[in-house]
């Protein structure tokens, strides 16, 4: 089985790999990605994608010991974690920086929570660097908060000039119709599964 057959598997079918077999693709994947230089655009990530794997990084790990091993598994029972991304040009914008929104939606039970803001993908690169700027807090579908987090209004004015070094980001490294992995700035990897077109309605 290669090993986008394992991630698609992982993401998408009742019967599982181990977390093990999934770790151990994303990290081929990885490699064929850097071994072919792969390229993708921002639009291919632009819709809506629920987390289905992560892994801590190596410290993490040791912290957590068995608990969270070398991944795991996001399960819907518990809570369902989304995130969805948006193109948005920003005038001033550099030619290799694509820019737009994202929202990371975390749901249990009747609660709501969705961290959003602003993102660049550098084009050629595959990196999306992202700044957590807003909340949005529902309670059974309704909002019941909305604002700026941590001098969120400040932080997006700033947000196109900071080098990516000082941000938050993902590196992407496979791109594809049902699922996208990237490996995060912390040094963990994630896995998600496409649900919906979506947009960055909360923005």
């Amino acid at each position: 089985m290669s090993n986008i057959s394992v991630l698609k598997q992982a993401a998408v079918s009742n019967t599982k790999p181990s977390p093990a077999a999934v770790v151990a693709a994303l990290l081929e994947a990885e490699k064929d990605a850097r071994k072919n230089k792969n390229c993708y655009a921002f639009e291919q990530l632009t819709g809506k994608w629920q987390l289905c794997l992560i892994t801590g990084t190596k410290k993490t790990r040791e912290k957590a010991g068995i608990v969270l091993g070398a991944g795991r598994y996001i399960p819907e029972w518990v809570a369902k974690i989304q995130i969805a991304y948006s193109a948005e040009p920003v005038a001033g914008a550099a030619a290799d920086i694509e820019t737009g929104k994202v929202e990371n939606s975390v749901q249990v039970g009747a609660i709501e929570l969705t961290l959003s803001g602003p993102t660049k993908f550098l084009v050629n690169k595959n990196i999306l660097a992202f700044d957590f700027t807003r909340i949005t807090v529902k309670l059974l579908g309704k909002t019941v908060y909305q604002g700026f987090i941590g001098g969120g209004e400040s932080r997006e004015a700033d947000f196109l000039s900071l080098s990516v070094g000082k941000q938050a980001f993902f590196a992407y490294f496979l791109v594809d119709d049902e699922v996208i992995a990237a490996r995060g700035r912390g040094g963990g990897l994630a896995l998600w599964r496409f649900v919906g077109a979506g947009s960055t309605h909360n923005l």
